[in-house]
């Protein structure tokens, strides 16, 4: 078997596993994200335990969770019998990863944790393992069979076990009204962050960099005008500076095609009326949206009066890093 075939066919064992799991969701799963929202609601966190791959997979879960407005913390269980137990409070939820629910490390530590008035939710592929039968809720992540030719190394249980807390993280952020804006602010300097935050005159290109003409200059006037702002575009206003038209480089170049002597022409003739435009307090994430849904390589920004104030442009985007 080459590599492609190779890979091919595990992802087509990890989608069947994949689909097994889902298969099998029920009340259980509801179960399980009425415990973590009820935990977060009264400032409870959530404690996420695993070894080995689990652990690792634990991590991943904890800091979507986190992301996403739910508090979440990563507990070692070696550490844990060690001091760390520390981290757990009464009112906390345990979320105990382990795909054959028997291991050492984790077993080992629920006599410790049922000591705390906490809930334990498990992540197990054998519902009828020591974890299983000690956890207040069980998610089963039992799948038919492993990527690994040999059904030995951790792959497809790993992914439904992945897949199983992105579904818990994306539930309880729903239904905690968990929202874009939310998002953002525990994301400040990442793309998404900056998305949302920032506002389009924060992005925006002003003053000498955003042309604006009176509809009675002429094409000529209005070209020096795009020139001087290092602009493919020039805003046209009416006589009381309201926005009325867009005339570009693309426009210049099919008026041209039609008529040499456009060059003394009034670029009220000429200009596409009626042009894209947004709000000056608009968030930088509908820009975004605009850019986006319509073939368009400037949009201008606009104040309350409708007056251009600025433009943004496509070309900066992607070193505002918005894109």
């Amino acid at each position: 078997m080459n590599c492609l075939s190779r890979a091919r066919e595990v992802f087509d064992i990890e989608i069947a596993a994949l689909k097994a799991v889902r298969a099998r969701l029920g009340l259980s799963f509801t179960q399980a994200a009425d415990i973590l929202v009820q935990t977060l609601s009264t400032r409870g966190k959530v404690v996420v335990a695993g070894v080995g791959k689990s652990g690792n997979v634990g991590r991943k879960i904890s800091a979507t969770l986190t992301s996403t407005g739910s508090t979440s913390v990563v507990m070692d269980p070696v550490d844990a019998m060690h001091g760390d137990l520390g981290m757990i409070c009464d009112g906390d939820a345990i979320l105990m990863l382990s795909y054959s629910g028997n291991s050492e490390e984790l077993v080992n530590l629920i006599p410790a944790i049922r000591r705390f008035s906490v809930k334990i939710i498990a992540l197990t592929g054998s519902p009828r393992s020591l974890l299983a039968r000690h956890s207040d809720c069980l998610l089963d992540i039992r799948i038919p069979r492993e990527a690994c030719p040999f059904n030995l190394a951790p792959t497809a249980s790993t992914t439904a076990m992945l897949a199983m807390g992105d579904a818990l993280a994306m539930a309880v952020m729903e239904a905690r009204g968990f929202r874009a804006q939310n998002f953002a602010k525990h994301h400040p300097s990442g793309a998404i962050g900056r998305a949302l935050l920032l506002k389009v005159k924060d992005i925006m290109r002003g003053g000498e960099r955003n042309p604006v003409a009176s509809r009675e200059l002429t094409v000529k006037q209005a070209l020096l005008a795009m020139t001087k702002a290092k602009c493919g575009c020039v805003s046209v206003v009416d006589q009381r500076g309201r926005l009325v038209g867009v005339f570009t480089d693309g426009d210049f170049r099919r008026a041209m095609a039609r008529d040499e002597s456009v060059l003394g022409r009034k670029i009220a003739a000429v200009m596409s009326p009626n042009p894209i435009c947004i709000p000056e307090d608009s968030l930088a994430v509908e820009a975004l949206k605009i850019f986006n849904e319509r073939n368009i390589d400037d949009l201008i920004v606009v104040d309350a009066r409708k007056r251009p104030v600025g433009l943004v442009d496509s070309q900066d985007l992607p070193r505002l890093k918005l894109m």
